[in-house]
C-alpha cells in the first residue's frame, strides 16, 4: 500500500467512519464484543460515540468528530455531520431502543452543535443550524434552527 493511502487512511475525517465501519460489521456478523472494542477505540481516539447497532448508509461526512454522539435510530446516505452534535433519546435509554431516537433522512446536513433529541424525523436534504435544539420533526428541504428549533424559509440562493 502506498505511503500516501496510509496517511488518508490516518486522517481524522476518514479513520472515524473506519472503525464505526468496521464495528457495524463486527457487529452483523455476530461478533459483539469485538464490535464495542472498535466503538471505544473511535470514543477514544476521535471523541465520537456511536452505537454498534446503528444503521447508516453510504457516503457519511464527519468533517470534525470530537465530541460527536450518534445514538440516533438510523441516517440515511450521504449525511454530513459536524463536531459536537448529540442525536439521541430525550431520556436515559441504556438498551438503545430505536423508538426513542431520532431518525435521519439523506442528504441532511447537521451543523456544529446541534442536539437532536427524541423520535423524530429529519427529511431528506434538511439542515440543522449551529446549536439548534431539534424536538419536533423537521420537513424534508427545511432548515431548522433555534432553541428550540423552529423551521425557516430556505433562501433561492441555497436552493
Amino acid at each position: 500500500m502506498p505511503r500516501r493511502t496510509l496517511l488518508r487512511m490516518a486522517s481524522p475525517r476518514f479513520a472515524p467512519v473506519l472503525l464505526l465501519r468496521l464495528a457495524q460489521c463486527l457487529h452483523t456478523n455476530g461478533w459483539p464484543r469485538l464490535a464495542k472494542l472498535a466503538s471505544l477505540a473511535n470514543l477514544v481516539l476521535f471523541g465520537l460515540e456511536v452505537p454498534t447497532r446503528l444503521e447508516i448508509g453510504a457516503g457519511l461526512v464527519l468533517p470534525h468528530s470530537q465530541g460527536t454522539i450518534l445514538g440516533a435510530a438510523r441516517i440515511g446516505s450521504n449525511v454530513t455531520i459536524y463536531q459536537q452534535v448529540t442525536l439521541g433519546a430525550q431520556l436515559a435509554d441504556f438498551h438503545y431502543n430505536p423508538a426513542l431516537r431520532p431518525s435521519v433522512g439523506a442528504g441532511v446536513i447537521i451543523t456544529a452543535g446541534a442536539k437532536v433529541l427524541g423520535p423524530v424525523r429529519l427529511g431528506d436534504e434538511s439542515i440543522v443550524g449551529a446549536n439548534a435544539v431539534v424536538l419536533t420533526d423537521v420537513p424534508p428541504g427545511a432548515v431548522a434552527v433555534g432553541v428550540p428549533a423552529r423551521i425557516v424559509e430556505r433562501s433561492q440562493e441555497n436552493s
